[in-house]
């Protein structure tokens, strides 16, 4: 089995070996870095996740993680000894998938580590699965394929991060159908939700409403069905 590359962006050296052991242990390939430039430089087609720190000297993990996203939609997953939820929001909007706060066990890293990888390998085409088989969905103007992470929109085609797509594919699946956002969360991160994981919910359907939608502000697709979740509208109302 062909292995996967982690990306490592970490500052405190001793993290970093006691991770990259870790990883290596599980058969991943791991590059370091000891800070944000360092890091991007070292950023390459061949990266499936990148673990990063928020807090760094000169260039923060936030920052490095805003750049990321300007070439590459590899999955990110965030190290920071801040545990508060606005900061996990932060995270999130500056494109993190994910957020671990310091300290934390090697048992709940490699879960993390895995789930974010499955995902990504999955939709982007790393197993098996041959693009000739690829079948799409086709709703009010939005056609995604049910294999891979590959969306258009009025025939224009959005790029969306793993979750993002993982969030559309589910409604698109099912609509009308309307989604809690336990619901959601259990479905796409697949683990147990607890209520600050409702903001964590919300703020990728604030993401993904931005890619898609004409006006964000009064979504056409993604409708919020107030106190009870979201649903995918299959014709403009």
């Amino acid at each position: 089995m062909e292995k996967s590359n982690i990306l490592l962006i970490e500052d405190d050296a001793d993290i970093r070996e006691g991770v990259r052991i870790l990883l290596e242990s599980e058969n991943f390939s791991v590059t370091e870095a000891e800070n944000g430039i360092s890091g991007l430089k070292l950023l390459t087609e061949e990266t499936d996740l990148v673990i990063l720190d928020v807090m760094m000297p000169g260039i923060s993990g936030l920052k490095t993680c805003e750049e990321i996203r300007k070439v590459s939609y590899v999955p990110v997953l965030f190290l920071t000894a801040k545990s508060q939820e606005s900061d996990k929001l932060i995270g999130l909007m500056a494109g993190g998938d994910d957020y671990l706060p310091k300290p934390f066990s090697y048992s709940e890293l490699l879960g993390r580590v895995k789930a974010l990888l499955r995902r990504y390998q999955v939709y982007r085409g790393k197993t098996e699965t041959h693009r000739e088989t690829e079948k799409y969905l086709e709703q009010a103007g939005i056609r995604i394929s049910e294999n891979f992470n590959e969306v258009y929109v009025d025939g224009l085609e959005k790029e969306l991060s793993d979750i993002e797509y993982n969030i559309l594919l589910l409604l698109m699946r099912h609509p009308k159908k309307i989604f809690s956002a336990q619901n959601l969360y259990e479905s796409i991160w697949n683990e147990p939700y607890f209520y600050s994981c409702n903001s964590t919910v919300m703020v990728h359907i604030r993401k993904l409403r931005v890619k898609i939608e004409k006006d964000p502000q009064k979504p056409e697709y993604i409708k919020t069905v107030w106190g009870k979740g979201y649903k995918f509208e299959t014709r403009y109302e």
